[in-house]
């Protein structure tokens, strides 16, 4: 059986939707009652370890979507707890989205790293995906201004992105085929590095790229509704796209899908 868990993230729907009509496959929530899925539902709570030892039973794969909104200590405590219930029900091989190996510059590398390295130190077999960041979320970072302008501070930058559609297709690929990435550790970014100037260039003749500081960046950042530990978080990922720490290409995302990727351009801009 094939448990993937993460569901009330983006990602996890995705992956949900290339493997619905599996009889082999479950999805796990943490509110089976508002999850919209053709697929068998179990209540699976990174936060509630009862539902994890239920949730786990049975389950032969694993696909472990990144529990990463929260401090890291929040995150190591869910991933620590999802990975202890895999080993307890038995579960034979665990596939975790992960962050790409460039990500080490970002403020929420660590959480990715610990995991990495408790999957290995498991009794289970192992496969990590190592992802780049979304042209969905370069999108939303960089939205155009009401007047026009894009504003997001990302200097000369680019970043690697990657359509998570993309992302989901390469994760559901891997799971239905786990015993082939056994001990792989496969670094799927983009082919495409993507700046501001590009991306409002994309969006029409009517937008401009007109970068703000980091400082100015961060004070806006914290006067919005955000969670406070985000802050730091949004700032790190304008910082080393702007440092040009993301933006090297290349991967084995299009051997995984065995097609071209989408293009992060369209992607960001539709996202």
């Amino acid at each position: 059986m094939i448990l993937v868990t993460g569901a009330n993230g983006a990602l996890g729907a995705l992956v949900a939707g290339q493997l619905a009509g599996r009889c082999d496959t479950v999805l796990g929530t943490r509110d089976p009652a508002r999850t919209a899925t053709a697929l068998p539902v179990r209540r699976i709570d990174f936060d509630d370890e009862d539902s994890l030892a239920r949730g786990f039973a049975g389950v032969d794969v694993l696909l472990m979507v990144s529990a990463g909104f929260g401090e890291d200590d929040t995150v190591l405590a869910r991933h620590g707890a999802a990975i202890d219930a895999a080993e307890k029900a038995g579960v034979g091989h665990v596939v975790y989205t992960s962050l790409t190996a460039a990500g080490d510059h970002l403020p929420y590398a660590l959480p990715h790293r610990w995991t990495e390295r408790r999957l290995r130190e498991s009794g289970m077999d192992w496969t990590i995906l190592r992802n780049g960041l979304y042209a969905e979320l370069l999108g939303a970072l960089a939205t155009p201004s009401p007047d026009g302008r894009i504003t997001a501070p990302l200097g000369t930058g680019a970043l690697a992105a990657v359509a998570r559609a993309d992302l989901a297709e390469a994760a559901a690929k891997v799971v239905v085929n786990a015993s082939a990435h056994v001990g792989r550790t496969h670094e799927l970014v983009g082919e495409r590095a993507v700046s501001g100037a590009q991306l409002a260039a994309a969006h029409g003749p009517h937008i401009s790229y007109a970068p703000t500081t980091l400082a100015e960046a961060r004070a806006v950042i914290a006067a919005s509704a955000v969670e406070p530990f985000q802050v730091p978080m949004l700032v790190g990922t304008y910082s080393a796209i702007a440092a040009g720490m993301l933006a090297d290409t290349g991967g084995e995302l299009r051997e995984l899908l065995g097609r071209a990727p989408l293009c992060p351009l369209s992607a960001a801009v539709a996202g």
